[in-house]
């Protein structure tokens, strides 16, 4: 048993606790009172944990030992002696002081001995089974701690504050979000590959009332029509091959919460209705099943394509467009934004000297030039990945041009020389439309109608331009 247990006899007879006492003291640390005033002397200062008691004893009954014991030990297992014929008494003492068993005299010694051993077993499995409700309690509270801690960390993370940004075109977005955060509408976020409308979406939910539900995304291009019929909506066993148990969606896993739809203009016409119920009704269907399930579900949507001239060209049903853009926002570009390049620059700067463990302090004048001059086509996302690559590259605690990808130096080597030597209004404003026909061809792939329309000219436009600006 390890350590003792403490037992405590009490008998008004010495002789029935000495004898009591020479049976136990070889497993137990006894205590022992001829006296019930002393028994209860002895409780209120020991831990017990077990009480043998007399019932039938002068001034004081056994009755009232163990119903102080109940009060100074709750733990401790009672256990009274009784005369043959005590069954009054008995039943009183079983009522009163909740005793656990009873033994009538003359006992067994053998018997007594299994019955104390049994009781001491009791007591500590009860206290071990304390143990470790206390163990559990303390577990819960450090895992809801460090939950409360994770939520209060993904709040932080995806606060408004957390998306960089001074310019006057950021602005405007922070003030867009600060209006749709709390609202239940479902918001479209607008924007290029790479100018973060995931972390805007997760802003929204992190600052909403849905903050403590879970937030699920998708990426609605990166799946097939049937795959992503299931990820959405979930299945039913046996559905398809590979269904070997019913799947809840994401739908009805962030019942409650927030799902984001990235590339919501690469879903099929099927899909689209799908998805119309869900924003519509609030209903979801798992794929082999008829019984619609209702979710309560923010959504919100994204796409770097037009969706307006999308519906004009029947790719993109017109009804789900007008559900998903009660709210549209509008992430600009970066080249939209070059006063918001410095500082995300440095933003990132630290954030990749805590992650890669290096000292890189400050970014050298020269090198910021060329960041500053830069298109970026893929946005705050190329930029970071750009100040990320420098960080691991750079020599001391300065990050110089060396260390900058030579797709940064070579493409901006001209806009900085030519902002050097300054130049003609007409001059600057042909270095503008280069530097934006450049960034579009790179944001369409060298596609000229593609980037004719995003910088809102024709493709026969672009081609003069080009030519005029020596670009061909």
């Amino acid at each position: 048993m390890g350590s003792k247990e403490r037992i405590l006899i009490v008998d008004d007879e010495p002789g029935i606790v000495e004898s009591l006492t020479l049976t136990f003291e070889e497993d137990y640390e006894v205590l022992a009172a001829t006296a019930p005033e002393d028994a209860i002397e002895l409780l209120k200062t020991n831990e017990v944990a077990v009480v043998v008691a007399d019932q039938r004893m002068p001034r004081i009954t056994g009755v009232e030992v163990l119903k102080a014991a109940r009060e100074l030990r709750p733990d401790a297992v009672r256990i009274v002696l009784s005369g043959y014929t005590d069954i009054d008494d008995l039943i009183t003492a079983i009522n009163a002081g909740e005793v656990w068993r009873y033994l009538t005299k003359p006992w067994e010694p053998a018997e007594l001995k299994i019955t104390v051993n049994q009781a001491a077993e009791r007591y500590a499995l009860v206290r071990e089974n304390q143990r470790l409700v206390k163990d559990l309690e303390a577990a819960h509270e450090k895992l809801k701690a460090e939950y409360e801690s994770l939520r209060k960390a993904a709040r932080d993370k995806y606060s408004f504050s957390e998306i960089v940004g001074k310019s006057q075109a950021m602005q405007k977005v922070f003030a867009m979000l600060e209006k749709v955060s709390d609202s239940t509408v479902t918001v479209l976020v607008l924007g290029e590959t790479g100018t973060g409308k995931e972390l805007v979406a997760k802003a929204i939910h992190f600052n909403s009332a849905r903050r403590d539900r879970k937030f699920l995304a998708q990426n609605c291009g990166a799946l097939t029509d049937s795959l992503l019929e299931s990820e959405l909506f979930g299945h039913k066993k046996g559905a398809f091959t590979g269904a070997v148990a019913d799947k809840k969606g994401l739908f009805e896993e962030a019942d409650g919460g927030t799902v984001f739809l990235d590339e919501i203009a690469e879903t099929s016409p099927a899909m689209q209705v799908r998805l119309l119920r869900v924003v519509q009704e609030g209903e979801v269907k798992r794929v082999g099943e008829n019984e619609q399930r209702k979710v309560d579900v923010r959504v919100i949507a994204a796409t770097n394509k037009d969706l307006e001239q999308y519906v004009k060209e029947g790719k993109f049903r017109e009804d789900l467009y007008y559900r998903l853009s009660v709210i549209p926002v509008r992430i600009p570009p970066l080249r939209e934004r070059p006063d918001d390049v410095p500082l995300l620059a440095h933003h990132f700067l630290d954030r990749a000297c805590r992650r890669f463990g290096r000292s890189v302090t400050r970014i050298s004048e020269e090198a910021m030039r060329f960041l500053e001059a830069y298109a970026y086509p893929g946005n705050v996302r190329e930029l970071e990945n750009e100040i990320e690559r420098a960080v691991m590259l750079a020599e001391g605690d300065i990050l110089t041009p060396e260390s900058l990808s030579s797709r940064v130096r070579e493409s901006t080597a001209h806009e900085i020389a030519a902002r050097a030597e300054g130049g003609s209004l007409m001059e600057a404003v042909d270095r503008l439309k280069r530097r934006m026909i450049q960034a579009a061809l790179l944001a369409e792939s060298g596609n000229k109608t593609r980037a004719a329309e995003r910088i809102g000219l024709t493709r026969q436009s672009l081609q003069q331009m080009m030519r005029r600006l020596n670009m061909e």
